[in-house]
C-alpha cells in the first residue's frame, strides 16, 4: 500500500503543482494524462501477469525457473516501453483534435507529452523488477523505491514547473543568479519531471535487485537469456488479458475526461481534482487486491488449494471495510483535500460535489479490485478482461455518455454528473460479475484437487 500511495503520489503532486500554475496548466496536464495514462497501464497490466508466475514458482520452490522468467518479462517490456512512447507522440495530435480541445490548452497539453514519453521505457523496465520482487515477496523495496521517485519528482517539478520563482519561494533569496534565473515551463515541465522521476526509479530498483541478498536465491542478472517464444507466451498469456482489462478500467475514467473537454477549464480541472483524491484513496483496495495475488498464487504453488479459497474471500471482506473508511474519508475530509489542489472557488465547489457523488461506488469499486486480484493468482485472467471490456466500455462509458450529453428532443443531459453516474453503473456490473466467477473458479480448484 505504501509503493502504490507513493506512486500515485507522484500524480498528485503533478496536479496540485500544475494547478497553483495555472488552470490552463492543470487542464494541460490532466488532459495529456488522458492520453499516456491508459497505453501505460495497459502495458503494467500485462507485465503484471509475472507476479503470479514468481509467485507460483516460489510456493512449489522452483526458484531456478524465475530467473529466465524475469529475463523473458524484461525484453517484453523494454518492446512496450518503446512502443508506447513511439505512439502517445503519434495518437496525441489526433485524439487532441478529435476532442476540441481548447487552443490555449492543446500546445501545452502536447509539450507535457513530449517530456512524458521519454521516461515510458524506463516505467516498464521498473515495473518490471517490481513485479518479481513482489511476487519474490519482497514488497518492501517497492515502497523505498516508489518513495524515491516522488521524492524527485517534487523537486524536480519545483525547478521545471515554476523555475526561478519556485526555487526562491522554496528556499529563500538567497538563491544563486543562476539557478533562480530558470525559466518557469508550466506542464511542459512537470511532463520533463515526470519521466526524470521514472528513470530514477528504475536504475535504483536495478541496481538494488542484482546486490541486494534476499535475492540471492532467484537473482535474474545471472547468465542473461536471449528472448524465447515459451516463457514469453506465458507471459502474455497471463498478463496481456490483465493488461486489457486495466486499459479497459482506466480508459472509463480518462476517456470521461476527454468527453468533459468541450465543457470549459473548469469542469475539466474539477473532475481532475476529484478523480485524483479518490484514486489516492483507491490505493487501499488496490494493494489487497495485488496481495492477494501474491498470497493466492503462492498458496496454489504448494497446493494448499483450500487454504488459497480462505485468503481470497477473506482479503475480499477486508477490501469492503476498506470501502467504508474510503467513504468516510471523503464525506469528512474531501473539502479540506479540494482546498489543496487549488485556490479556484468555482473549481472547489464542483469538485466536493463530485466527490460525494464518488462516495456511490467505492463499495463496488473495492469489490472488483479485490476479485480481481485472487483470480489473478489463480491465473484466471481471460474473465476479467472480458468482464471489465463489458462492464466499463458497454455499461460505464456507454450509460455515462448518454446520461452525460442526453438525447436530443428527450432530455438535455446531466452533464459530468451524468458521466459519474456511468462509473457507478460499470464498477458495481464487474464487481457482481468477477464474484461469481472467483466462487466458480476456487471451488473447481478445489474440487480437482480431490477427484471428481
Amino acid at each position: 500500500m505504501g509503493a502504490q500511495l507513493a506512486q500515485v503520489g507522484m500524480g498528485t503532486v503533478d496536479v496540485a503543482m500544475t494547478g497553483h500554475a495555472s488552470a490552463t496548466d492543470l487542464a494541460a496536464a490532466s488532459l495529456g494524462s488522458s492520453v499516456w495514462l491508459p497505453l501505460v497501464l495497459f502495458m503494467i497490466g500485462t507485465l503484471m501477469g509475472l507476479t503470479p508466475i514468481v509467485a507460483q514458482h516460489v510456493g512449489a520452490r522452483r526458484f531456478a525457473h524465475i530467473r529466465p522468467a524475469v529475463h523473458q518479462a524484461l525484453w517484453v517490456a523494454g518492446a512496450l516501453g518503446l512502443c508506447c512512447a513511439l505512439g502517445i507522440r503519434a495518437l496525441a495530435a489526433p485524439v487532441f483534435g478529435w476532442m476540441s480541445v481548447p487552443a490555449d490548452v492543446l500546445p501545452l497539453a502536447m509539450r507535457y507529452l513530449a517530456g512524458v514519453a521519454f521516461g515510458l521505457p524506463a516505467i516498464a523496465l521498473y515495473e518490471t523488477l517490481r513485479f518479481y520482487s513482489d511476487g519474490l515477496g519482497h514488497t518492501r523495496a517497492s515502497l523505498q523505491f516508489a518513495l524515491l521517485g516522488l521524492a524527485v519528482n517534487i523537486v524536480a517539478n519545483y525547478v521545471l514547473i515554476f523555475g526561478g520563482d519556485g526555487l526562491t519561494a522554496l528556499f529563500g533569496s538567497g538563491l544563486p543568479a543562476a539557478l533562480q534565473a530558470i525559466p518557469a515551463r508550466g506542464a511542459a515541465g512537470c511532463g520533463i519531471a515526470t519521466a526524470i522521476s521514472m528513470w530514477s526509479m528504475f536504475l535504483a530498483m536495478l541496481v538494488y535487485t542484482k546486490l541486494a541478498p534476499a535475492y540471492r536465491r532467484a537473482r535474474f542478472g545471472q547468465a542473461f537469456s536471449w528472448p524465447a517464444l515459451a516463457p514469453i507466451g506465458e507471459l502474455l498469456r497471463v498478463g496481456l488479458p490483465v493488461g486489457v482489462a486495466i486499459f479497459a478500467e482506466v480508459s472509463l475514467f480518462t476517456l470521461i475526461a476527454l468527453f468533459l473537454a468541450g465543457y470549459g477549464e473548469i469542469v475539466i480541472a474539477a473532475h481532475t481534482v476529484a478523480l485524483n483524491f479518490s484514486s489516492v484513496l483507491f490505493m487501499l483496495p488496490l494493494s489487497l487486491g495485488m496481495a492477494l495475488t501474491v498470497r493466492v498464487g503462492q498458496a496454489l504453488g504448494r497446493g494448499k488449494l483450500r487454504h488459497a479459497r480462505f485468503v481470497a474471500f477473506n482479503g475480499v471482506a477486508c477490501a469492503l471495510v476498506a470501502a467504508f473508511v474510503i467513504d468516510l474519508i471523503l464525506v469528512f475530509a474531501g473539502p479540506f483535500a479540494v482546498s489543496l489542489y487549488t485556490g479556484n472557488a468555482a473549481v472547489q465547489r464542483l469538485a466536493i460535489e463530485l466527490l460525494l457523488i464518488a462516495t456511490l461506488y467505492q463499495f463496488s469499486d473495492a469489490l472488483q479490485v479485490s476479485l480481481a486480484g485472487a483470480l489473478r493468482g489463480y491465473k484466471d485472467t481471460r474473465i476479467i478482461m472480458a468482464v471489465t471490456l463489458v462492464s466499463y466500455w458497454g455499461v460505464g462509458v456507454g450509460l455515462g455518455n448518454l446520461l452525460g450529453r442526453g438525447v436530443h428532443g428527450v432530455f438535455a443531459g446531466l452533464g459530468v454528473y451524468g458521466y459519474w453516474i456511468g462509473l457507478i453503473a460499470g464498477l458495481s456490473v464487474a464487481a457482481v460479475l468477477l464474484a461469481r466467477r472467483l466462487r466458480r473458479t476456487s471451488r473447481l480448484r478445489r474440487f480437482s484437487a480431490a477427484g471428481p
